[in-house]
């Protein structure tokens, strides 16, 4: 365990003989309770169902702030006793943008920063310079109708399953490790409206699931692999 703000003797002698392997080692004490950011656009099945599953004691891990590009959430943030930061984000702010929001993560202490369908693209910089994970909710089953309008596409081709896939972001767009997935059967008697409110079911259901492995510390990322101890 960790004391004093040093390691202890036993961390020390597993790091030894972990290095001693070649292993890459990270201990972690079991009560630990990662303070986490939530990105958000304007849905907000995900934002919602994040925080209400916090209330409710789900998370071995505590929602410290909500940052949005919009302002349509801020009451609703409020409501659940957060702080909200507006930061909007255009292609010509969007360093400017970005490097207020590491400020902001890094106010809060961030361990984990969760996109809740926040709908920008984060940058390479972003990524290297914010200092924690990032999981994303993508709302399709990877890697299969990536882009705008996925239901869309899937209503055209007539699929007979949709999905949706959590993974942590990385600088290739929609490309990380994947953490969770999940599916939901369809038919042809769906309509486009079916598909999106059974993809918004899976999107809540899959990355709640995602963020609740991380936050127990049970995700092994190896290459662009994950090895999930549920």
């Amino acid at each position: 365990m960790e004391t004093g703000g040093r390691p202890g003797k036993d961390v020390r002698e597993f790091a030894a003989f972990g290095d001693s392997l070649g292993m890459k080692t990270d201990v972690r004490v079991s009560t630990e309770r990662l303070r986490m950011v939530l990105f958000v656009s304007k849905f907000d099945h995900c934002f919602h169902d994040l925080l209400l599953r916090w209330k409710a004691g789900d998370f071995c891990g505590d929602f410290a702030a909500v940052i949005s590009n919009h302002t349509e959430l801020e009451g609703a943030t409020k409501g659940y006793g957060l702080p909200f930061h507006h930061v909007p984000v255009t292609a010509a702010t969007k360093p400017a943008a970005e490097a207020q929001q590491i400020e902001i993560c890094r106010h809060y202490g961030a361990g984990l920063v969760v996109m809740a369908r926040y709908m920008q693209v984060l940058s390479p910089e972003f990524l290297a310079n914010l200092g924690c994970p990032v999981i994303n909710i993508h709302h399709s089953f990877l890697p299969a109708f990536a882009g705008g309008k996925p239901y869309h596409q899937a209503h055209e081709r007539g699929v007979k399953l949709i999905g949706a896939t959590a993974h942590y972001a990385t600088a290739v767009l929609d490309d990380g490790p994947i953490i969770h997935q999940d599916v939901a059967r369809v038919t042809h008697r769906h309509r486009v409206d079916d598909l999106v409110r059974k993809g918004r079911d899976l999107e809540r259901l899959v990355l709640a699931q995602a963020v609740r492995w991380h936050l127990g510390h049970r995700v092994l990322v190896y290459g662009r692999k994950t090895v999930v101890f549920d």
